[in-house]
């Protein structure tokens, strides 16, 4: 028999979820916390959205059902948003961006397959590849290339994977791609049979120029998107994917057997949230205060490298000068002051000991009152036992 400790031993742990649950057990004990290891905002779904959920438990049957009109919502905002007209019917829902991201795994790899990713970058990434017996190929991708992948990269790559993942803004470093380099990418992709898997789930959240989808640069790509993270409903588990035409009815197909349908109560929030435009904006100017207030502070607390932030809401930064160890810091600043971080090894398994990741998705006297508490610790020495 299979014994429990062998199964899957190739898949890491996920330590960002294992110190929100130390976090939130800490706060079941009525101990205070501030949240800044999760990648989640703080903020409610909207108002709008919150409604919408409300009619539907009480007049709909909440049956299996896909909203017809949450797809062509979804392709009306790829117009306004990046002038670029889509068909709705290219449009799958997910449960969630995870959701997605296993579905296009399944359509476009056969086990022993290897997909390209950058190093760092998300952790489901590599573990959700590993757990379909898909080899990820990770690219060291450091300051020099803004914590990307390049062309010139995915060129080199022999024999070529079967396809690359792309981030803009990327999580864990919030770095993002221009349209050249996102161009360049996608030519690359084009000419040596490569699919371009493009994560998406962090546009609308920007700190200069907007965000450039990968629709933009042609219909080859799979475009991957969520409601978690601009429109504030992470729990709600709702998701979607823009594919290449030809993959419409393969996806439907795979997604009828693996999940039935999405959430219909989340479906119905969706499509009210899609135009609570004014209420979802206001939620930039706070995640910009923090990333200004954390920006200014970090260099007083002796942490002067951290990745540039074009998007998403997250610093990644190299605590090497304190610590090797970056999840027992973690679990050591938790346990001393109740500030929850996120370790570095999630997102890089080779350097991430001296990374951590902070999230500034929180309120704004979190964050002045997360750096007050991190710099005491700091001052006191806590960090030297870790």
């Amino acid at each position: 028999p299979v014994s429990p400790a062998s199964i899957r031993g190739d898949i890491s742990p996920f330590h960002g979820v294992g110190i929100n649950r130390l976090a939130n057990a800490r706060a079941r004990r009525g101990l205070p916390v501030i949240h800044m290891e999760v990648g989640q905002p703080t903020a409610r779904a909207p108002a709008a959205a919150l409604a919408a959920a409300r009619l539907a438990l009480e007049g709909d049957t909440l049956g299996y059902w896909e909203s017809e009109a949450l797809k062509e919502r979804i392709a009306a905002h790829y117009g306004e948003w990046y002038g670029v007209e889509i068909d709705p019917q290219r449009v799958v829902l997910t449960a969630g961006a995870s959701g997605a991201l296993v579905l296009a795994f399944m359509l476009l790899c056969r086990p022993g397959d290897r997909v390209a990713l950058a190093r760092p970058g998300y952790p489901a990434y590599r573990n959700t590849l590993r757990a379909l017996h898909i080899e990820p190929l990770e690219l060291p991708c450091g300051p020099e290339t803004r914590y990307q992948p390049t062309a010139a990269m995915v060129e080199a790559l022999n024999p070529a994977p079967t396809a690359l993942i792309v981030a803009s803004p990327a999580n864990p470093t919030g770095t993002m791609l221009d349209r050249a380099e996102l161009e360049s990418l996608a030519a690359v992709c084009r000419a040596r049979g490569i699919r371009l898997i493009s994560d998406e789930i962090y546009h609308g959240i920007t700190y200069g120029p907007r965000a450039v989808s990968a629709l933009e640069t042609g219909d080859e790509a799979f475009v991957i998107e969520s409601f978690s993270k601009y429109w504030c409903m992470p729990g709600w588990r709702l998701g979607w994917a823009v594919v290449p035409p030809a993959f419409v009815e393969p996806m439907n197909r795979v997604s009828g057997n693996v999940y039935l349908s999405v959430s219909s109560p989340a479906q119905h929030a969706a499509l009210a949230a899609m135009d609570a435009r004014e209420e979802l904006a206001a939620n930039l100017p706070v995640y910009a205060a923090n990333r200004q207030i954390l920006v200014e502070a970090l260099p007083r607390l002796g942490i002067t490298r951290w990745a540039p932030a074009d998007g998403a809401f997250y610093l990644y930064c190299d605590v090497g000068h304190l610590t090797q160890d970056s999840l027992a810091f973690c679990h050591r600043l938790l346990a001393d002051t109740g500030v929850a971080l996120n370790t570095g090894f999630d997102f890089d398994a080779v350097e991430g000991g001296r990374w951590v990741r902070l999230s500034f998705a929180v309120s704004t006297d979190e964050t002045r009152r997360a750096v007050e508490l991190i710099s005491g610790w700091l001052a006191g020495g806590g960090h030297e036992r870790t």
